[in-house]
């Protein structure tokens, strides 16, 4: 009776011991698989997070090197620019003060200006505004001329804000035509400014 109650005691323990052994191999294989499927799970995450990253970065190198493109091609046409107005400027600015400056010259370009006049514009008259340092010059040879000058309907006026050259419209004021070194520069310098930079950049060739 007692061997058989300790063989009963014996296989009781051994098959307590072999479930509580499969029971840890199962928690222990649980563990590992969900283990494993959390490794999986980060490195998926790691790998999104790496790509979103280099994405960015991509982005951000091409933003870059795009406004760097731009500040660059914006400095240099910046520069053309200036180059082309300092040798616009050189060629045109001087020479055209030194022109108005000469007198007989200012002259063939008023009289020229007046006879050219459209005869439909002038039932008002026709006004000349020039320069007041010029009263003592080109006013005494305007003088010389009244008479001429009143039959045809123009006055002769002088302005201190005037610095060079002349202007003149019909007598009642409704427009001003204006004839300084400026004006003649900004009309060349449309001209001037294509083929300096076909000169100095080969623009409009082929």
């Amino acid at each position: 009776m007692e061997a058989k109650l300790q063989e009963l005691t014996d296989k009781i323990y051994r098959e307590g011991v072999e479930r509580a052994r499969r029971e840890a191999e199962d928690i222990i294989a649980e563990a590992r698989r969900q283990a494993e499927q959390q490794l999986a799970e980060a490195k998926r995450e790691a790998d999104h997070l790496r790509t979103k990253a280099e994405e960015e970065a991509e982005e951000m190198r091409r933003n870059v090197t795009s406004e760097l493109q731009l500040s660059a091609r914006q400095s240099v046409s910046g520069l053309r620019q200036e180059i082309t107005n300092l040798i616009a400027t050189r060629l045109l600015n001087e020479p055209l003060k030194e022109a108005f400056k000469d007198k007989a010259f200012l002259q063939r370009i008023i009289e020229a200006a007046i006879n050219n006049w459209n005869a439909n514009d002038s039932q008002a008259g026709l006004a000349v505004v020039l320069p007041e340092k010029e009263r003592e010059g080109l006013g005494q040879y305007f003088e010389s001329r009244t008479q001429e000058l009143l039959s045809a309907g123009l006055a002769v006026t002088f302005d201190g804000r005037l610095s060079q050259g002349f202007r003149i419209g019909p007598g009642d004021g409704a427009y001003v035509v204006s004839f300084t070194p400026e004006d003649f520069e900004r009309f060349f310098r449309a001209y001037l400014r294509p083929q300096a930079d076909s000169l100095l950049y080969g623009e409009g060739k082929e």
